[in-house]
Parts: C-alpha cells; structure tokens; sequence
C-alpha cells in the first residue's frame, strides 16, 4: 500500500478500496519502524493526521466531491507554520512553539483532504544543503544511511525515498527541493516566485523563498502543485493569475519539437562523471523522443553562488531579527542579564547554530553604511545580469536543462567544515532563484560509481510552469519503460527497511 503512487491511493480511497484511515495508519506505522534510522520527522501528529483521515472517510462515505488527493497523507516541511503543531524550522530558537494560525498552503492541504503526517526535519532557518545544520540532528539518506538526503529540505525528500510519505512539501531559497530530490531518486518542483503564497513561511529570505511540492512522479508533484498554487491576498508577492495547467501538461508525456536548452554554463569541471553522464544519455533520449536539443550560453550564471551569498544572508540578517526573546521561542539570561539587549544576545547565541550565525554576520555586513553599494547593491546588478541571461535563452528555447546537483549524495560530515564545498552543492540550482522562474528536478538514473541517484533539472520561464511537468513527463515515461519500472523499484528502501 505505501509504494503506491499518489495518485493511485487518492483513486483507493475515492471508490472506498482502502480508508483514509487505514491509508495514514499504514504511513504512521511505517515512520514508527523506519525513521529512527532515518529522522525524517521532528514531530508526528498522529491524533491529527487520524482525525483528518476520518472527516476525509465520512465525507466519501456522505457521498460528498472528493479533491483528486484527498486522503493522501503528506509530510510537511518544518518552516511552514500549522495551527497548534510544533513549529522550529530546526532551530532551537523557536523550540516548541506552536503556531496559533496555519500557512495558506496548510489551509488548501487541509480543505483538500490532504492528511499532514507531521514535521519534517530540515537545516536550520533553511540554510544548508545537507539537512546536517538542523539543531536536532541530521536527516539520513534512505539509500545510503551514511550519506546526507540533501538539504535545507532533506527531512521532506528522505520521507519520500523511505516511503514513510507519498508526498511533501519543500521551500526552495537556492535548491532546497530540487537538490534533495535529486539526492534521493525523487521529484522536486520549484514553483514561478509568486505562484504559491508564501504567507505562514517563515522567511529566510523574502524575494527567494517558495514552497513547491515533492512526490515520487510527476504526475503526483503536478496535483499537489494545483492543490497550493494560487493568488493568495495575504501574500503581497502572489501573483493573481490561474495556476498554469501543470496536471494536464503532465499528462501529456510528448515532447516532440520542443526546443530544449542545454546551459553551456552548468556543467563540465567540478561535476562527477557519472552525473554528466547521466545527464549526456537524458539529452539523447529528449532528442529520440523528437525533441530539438540546442546549446546554448547564460556567462553570468558564473557569479551566481557570489551574488547569492550576498542576497540571500542580507535578507535573512534583516527577517532573523525578529527572533529577539522578546515575543515568542526561546528566552535565555533572565537570571543573569542586567537588560533586554543582554537577554536578546544570550537569547540568540543560545539559540542559533554556527550556519545561520555566520549568514546573519555576513547579511549584517553587507548591508552596513559604506559596504551597502559594494556588496549587496552589485550582487542585485548580477541578478539583473541573470535574468537577462534567462530571457535571451528563453527567446531561443522552450525551457532548459541540465544536471540538479553536480554529485550525487556526499558523506554525512564529509563537508562539514567547509562551508564554501558546501554552498557549491546549489552551484546548479541558485540560478533559478535569482530569476524568479520555475524548475523541476527528476531522477533520471544511478550514477555507475556509487549507484545512487542523479537528478536532471528542468527550467521553463515565470508562469510557464506547465512546461517542467510535459517534458518531466514525457522523460519519467521514457525512463520507466527504460528502467522496468519507477527508479524507486531499485532502492534498498523496497525491501521493507533501509540500509
């Protein structure tokens, strides 16, 4: 049952085959066995998750119209707030906390019938690639228990590859759905900036984040997508415009005379050989399925990660500050501190990890009187510079590609020391941020060294969302006929435990 598809316990449930209820006790029971290996979850709602799963039962059993996932358990990333439920996105600082609203994209999971499992784990505030930053441990990689399921959204793609969840919720600032899903043999979608609301995210940084969904198809991540997308009031950066017909572009699994890019810019020196070779044999399996394959350049995708690592710590100085022990989480120094300025610094070495501290003194800095046009005013130039790259590639394509991450999933604390080995782990993936547009990441094979997955990134212009899910698509089909089969068949996860 739990190695279904999506899509396919939605249908069980609709014609009453198997109970909501049933369907998420099977899930809970699988988290009970597995995640101690695991850690995917930092919290597990089961008296809610069960409540939801019945009122999803009696409105089948009522004869009611069932949404096309309802009753369909999901995990749901520690950074998005739920009503009562224990929200840290993995820092200590805001150790049970519990939210008094839900985020907008918990409200429509809620009134679909979505049934959230629970939490999952996460980098600290968001910031990793590893999941290794998170203050309660790091997340294992269901493939490989010694490596790292990606990061800042590892808990989410781990809950997918060990089949304790059919689908997550992931936020994505530089690659944080779309780099773990890559690690784990799973789907990851960034949505356009703007297509789902960020209202209820707890911000890293403002005019990057956005939450996308993560499954184990495309079909799935596409029903999700229509689920959360949407124009939301609540949300000043939402963009009021229909969410683009992604299930339906999903369906479609055709890619003949598309035009499709491959960047110049994101590939060669730096990227494992197994990885490139991977992405070489999806090209020409694009190419067999009739699409046109053109190379072409983006030069300033090369000051990406630099203008990033501007951006985004700068924002994230100015959105932390709001955690000051004054208001709500943790409250350190009463019995010691002679002011609030000294309770808010002991507050906030108490409760900060080593990554988030340094991105605040970096942001800090650059945003300082004198250093402000230097640093954080160029690194928006550059951005501009990026986007430009992104239209004139766009005016010859239909979308682009290439490899998600440029190695398949390190050693959990082979990089731990070196933060700039780390951050080159999104080297792929920032640009798309940067941009605002939207892309996709699916597996598409094993990397013959170590026989773990690789992902292909797929890149469509703002609102041209529909496109990642007709070329995922027509790609997930053509690798299933390949493989025999979904990738996941060929994951030790199967086998009933991990490894």
């Amino acid at each position: 049952m739990i190695t279904q598809n999506a899509s396919e316990m939605a249908a069980a449930v609709a014609s009453g085959e198997v109970t909501s209820e049933a369907l998420t006790q099977a899930h809970l029971s699988r988290i009970a066995e597995v995640d101690v290996k695991v850690h995917a979850f930092l919290h597990i709602d089961t008296e809610g998750a069960l409540a939801q799963a019945r009122a999803v039962d009696a409105a089948r059993a009522k004869g009611e119209k069932l949404s096309p996932l309802a009753g369909v358990p999901l995990a749901l990333k520690d950074v998005m707030v739920q009503k009562g439920v224990p929200t840290t996105c993995g820092s200590k600082i805001l150790e049970g906390w519990r939210p008094p609203y839900d985020a907008t994209v918990v409200s429509k999971l809620k009134n679909a019938g979505v049934v959230i499992l629970g939490k999952t784990n996460m980098d600290e505030f968001a910031m990793g690639s590893s999941t290794e930053n998170s203050a309660y441990g790091p997340t294992h990689n269901p493939w490989d228990l010694t490596r790292i399921p990606g990061g800042s959204g590892g808990g989410s793609s781990a809950s997918l590859a060990a089949f304790e969840a059919p689908l997550a919720l992931g936020t994505a600032t530089g690659g944080s759905i779309r780099q773990p899903a890559a690690v784990t043999g799973t789907v990851g979608v960034k949505p356009t900036y703007g297509g789902v609301s960020r209202y209820g995210l707890v911000a890293f940084s403002s005019s990057l984040d956005q939450a996308g969904p993560c499954a184990r198809t495309v079909l799935d991540a596409a029903l999700l997508h229509e689920i959360i997308g949407g124009h939301d009031t609540y949300d000043s950066t939402s963009i009021d415009a229909p969410v683009p017909a992604v299930v339906a572009a999903a369906k479609m699994r055709d890619v003949k005379g598309m035009r499709i890019g491959v960047v110049r810019e994101l590939g060669g020196e730096g990227y494992q050989a197994g990885v490139l070779q991977r992405f070489n044999e999806s090209v020409e399996v694009l190419r067999g399925l009739g699409a046109e394959i053109i190379e072409v350049s983006c030069p300033h995708f090369e000051y990406a990660l630099p203008a990033y690592y501007l951006i985004a710590p700068s924002e994230c100085s100015s959105n932390l500050a709001r955690f000051d022990a004054m208001r709500f989480g943790l409250r350190v120094g009463d019995d010691r501190a002679r002011s609030a300025e000294e309770v808010m610094n002991l507050t906030r070495e108490a409760g900060f990890g080593p990554e988030v501290k340094r991105r605040i003194i970096l942001g800090t800095y650059a945003l300082s009187s004198g250093y402000y046009d230097a640093y954080y005013g160029s690194a928006q130039k550059v951005r501009t510079l990026i986007i430009n790259d992104f239209n004139a590639a766009f005016a010859q394509v239909d979308v682009l590609i290439s490899p998600t991450s440029p190695t398949t999933a390190f050693k959990i604390g082979e990089k731990a020391d070196d933060p700039l080995a780390m951050y080159l782990n999104d080297i792929a993936t920032i640009p798309v941020n940067l941009a605002g547009n939207c892309a996709m990441s699916i597996p598409c094979g094993l990397a013959p060294e170590d026989g773990l997955p690789v992902g292909l990134q797929i890149i469509a212009p703002a609102m041209a969302d529909d496109r990642l899910y007709r070329v995922g698509g027509a790609l997930e089909a053509a690798f299933n006929e390949e493989w025999g089969g979904p990738l996941m068949n060929k994951a030790p996860s199967l086998t009933g435990g991990v490894r």
